[in-house]
Formats: C-alpha cells, structure tokens, sequence
C-alpha cells in the first residue's frame, strides 16, 4: 500500500479567507471608530472568528494595522509587490519623461482614494501621541520616500530626469506631491474631484523633474 500524500490546499485557501475577513473588518472598524477605540476582540466579533484567531494570525494590533494599510494601499491580497503591479509597471513602460509622470499620477491618485479614509485616522492617531501609530507614519512614509526613489531613478536612467535637478532634491520633490496630506487637502478639504488632483498632481511633477 502506498500513503497518500497530504494536500492542504484547502486548508491554506481556508485560512487564507479568514485572514481576509479579519483584514475586511479591522479596516471597516478603523474607519469607523478610529484605531484608538478599535481592539483586537472588536476585530474578531466583527470578522466572525475567535480573538485567539485574530492573535494567531497577526500577532499584534499594531501589526495588523499595518497588514490592513498594506492590502488597502495594494487593492487586493496577493502576494505582488507595488513595483510588479500593473499600475506601475505602465510607468516603466510609458514613452516619455511627461507620459511616465502621467500615469504615475494615475497611479498615486489611485493609492489615495484606497488608502485615504484609513490612513486619515491612522495618521490623525499618530498625531495624537500613540507610538505605534507613529511607527506606523514613519514607516509608511519611508516606503512612500522608496517608492518616490524608484520613478526618480527610472527617470534618470531613461534619459527623463530635468538637467540640472539633483537626484535626492527630485525625490524630495515627488515624495512631498503624493504625500497623503497633500490629497486631504486639494480634495478632501478643498473639494477637488479626483480626475482634478491627479491632472495637477501629473502637471506638476512634470514641471517639477521633467527633461523638456
């Protein structure tokens, strides 16, 4: 007699889809009540599963703070890094220096209307005080600074980048017009319409860093 192998697909798919309910309701909580007023109990009564659930799979409510920020700023669960998707490989795939910045402000416009209502009470928790939520801005703000990085370099390296711009000042530069302060206030607090704000947001990286 021969032993079957032992196939847990299912059981991976199983927790797979309980990860992503707890991911659905800590965020649905979050923007709801604010991460102050949100416990990890909160999450498992909302999602349907146990506490020891929600704790088995992420440990932390810091930690699963930053796994819901991270599934909302990619728009789904699988395992791709932003630089593979295909909003931003259109970036790398564009003609020119301005068609490139073009559609990396698609692509931020995009980030911001996912992550925007999470990420205002995340950062608004930051501000009051909480350090893990501080932790949480410095590190969201040093994977924004990466990412700002990569489109300056690509630039660079395509011939994109305006003459006479530094390399670090550019960075400096994009980091600052995506940064998500920037889009509360042109739409959340000035009534902007998203088309608008990405329109400007293109318009003035191109005048920003661009290669004539």
């Amino acid at each position: 007699m021969t032993r079957r192998a032992y196939d847990n697909t299912r059981r991976a798919e199983q927790a797979r889809l309980t990860r992503r309910h707890v991911l659905e309701a800590a965020h649905d909580l979050l923007v709801e009540r604010g991460p102050a007023a949100v416990t990890m109990r909160d999450v498992a009564t909302q999602a349907g599963v146990s506490a020891e659930t929600v704790y088995k799979a992420f440990g932390t409510k810091a930690a699963l703070i930053k796994d819901v920020y991270d599934v909302t700023l990619a728009g789904d669960d699988e395992p791709v890094a932003m630089i593979d998707r295909p909003e931003i490989q259109a970036v790398f795939a564009a003609a020119g220096p301005r068609d490139k910045l073009a559609r990396y402000a698609y692509a931020a416009r995009r980030i911001a209307e996912r992550t925007g209502p999470l990420l205002a009470r995340l950062l608004a928790g930051a501000r009051g005080g909480d350090p893990d939520l501080d932790r949480f801005r410095r590190t969201t703000n040093e994977e924004r600074m990466a990412g700002a990085g990569g489109i300056v370099r690509h630039l660079a390296a395509t011939g994109g980048l305006r003459a006479g711009v530094d390399a670090d000042r550019a960075t400096d530069i994009v980091w600052t017009l995506i940064a998500p302060e920037v889009y509360e206030l042109l739409v959340g607090e000035r009534g902007w319409t998203p088309d608008e704000y990405e329109k400007w947001l293109a318009q003035a990286l191109a005048d920003a860093i661009a290669a004539p």
